[in-house]
């Protein structure tokens, strides 16, 4: 499907802008998943001020939405009205460490602040290691792993608002809880600041190390996944409950519940966005139907079915 095209009308609103729009871009590339519809608009601003005066041209019954390497994300078949938003690495890529504090922009990598950190001596950020997201996927959903949060080093955030005006948020006004923080979603993050310790180098990379053969052994990672699906219910494990269901392997057309890892779907060469969210809800329903506990989404989905 195809979206009308309103990029010449944006273009001649905003004679400044200097990033690029296109129109309906297909999304799938962009997503680990693989699928998905188009964006009706895809921006992909040159800076930060770019962003911002973009924004607050924008019209303000035009949706927006803003992805970053796509790996926790299902985009809908019917694609996404509006405009979606990709940070650049080169723009918004930018990582730094001083001290014991670490700078990056919303587009690094999460695994490449972890590598800063420990190249600088900087521990307490090896978690980051094993989160194939960005930085500002990390601060929306306080992602965490093996142990460590966003919310346990993060100083402070900066964003900017759906009318482009510049945030700058503490770790308290970051109001964060579990995979989720409370920063009203139209905020857009563009970078932040970390505070480590400083940490014998041998001792960071060996606890890299582990958190690296955790993922190799424990999680698909070759497959073509959005990470962890479901969020772990208050004490327990998502992926316990998805196998006393008895939902390990279980397919949905060309989308697979993992092997390897119950908390885990896959698309197995053929799924489009439709399989991938109708075998999580049929995870769902099979797993309240045994066990009674609801669980909910990590993965977030956008988009027209």
């Amino acid at each position: 499907m195809t979206f009308p095209d309103i990029t010449p009308d944006l273009k001649s609103a905003m004679p400044l802008l200097r990033g690029r729009l296109l129109a309906n871009q297909s999304l799938a590339e962009l997503t680990w998943f693989r699928v998905g519809g188009p964006a009706q608009v895809l921006f992909t601003p040159a800076d930060e001020d770019d962003l911002a005066y973009f924004l607050k041209q924008l019209p303000a019954e035009l949706p927006v939405y803003v992805v970053g390497v796509g790996s926790n994300l299902i985009v809908r078949d019917g694609g996404m009205p509006g405009v979606v938003i990709r940070l650049a690495p080169r723009a918004f890529g930018e990582i730094s460490a001083a001290g014991d504090i670490v700078t990056a922009g919303a587009a690094a990598l999460d695994k490449r602040v972890a590598e800063t950190a420990a190249a600088a001596g900087i521990g307490g950020m090896e978690f980051f290691y094993g989160i194939p997201g960005t930085i500002g996927g990390a601060l929306r959903m306080n992602a965490g792993a093996n142990g460590g949060e966003t919310k346990d080093v993060l100083l402070e955030a900066t964003g900017i608002g759906r009318d482009g005006t510049r945030h700058t948020f503490s770790n308290a006004d970051m109001k964060f809880v579990y995979r989720n923080s409370g920063v009203d979603p139209s905020i857009i993050f563009t970078a932040a600041r970390f505070r480590g310790r400083i940490t014998d180098a041998e001792t960071i990379r060996a606890r890299m190390a582990e958190v690296q053969t955790h993922r190799e052994t424990a999680q698909p990672i070759r497959e073509k996944t959005g990470g962890s699906t479901f969020k772990n219910p208050r004490g327990n494990s998502a992926w316990k409950l998805i196998d006393a269901a008895g939902c390990r392997g279980l397919k949905v057309g060309g989308a697979q519940v993992s092997e390897m890892h119950c908390n885990f779907l896959i698309n197995t060469g053929t799924a489009t966005g439709h399989d991938i969210e109708t075998l999580g809800e049929t995870v769902r329903a099979r797993v309240k139907q045994t066990s009674g506990i609801e669980l909910h989404w990590e993965i977030k989905r956008i988009g027209n079915s």
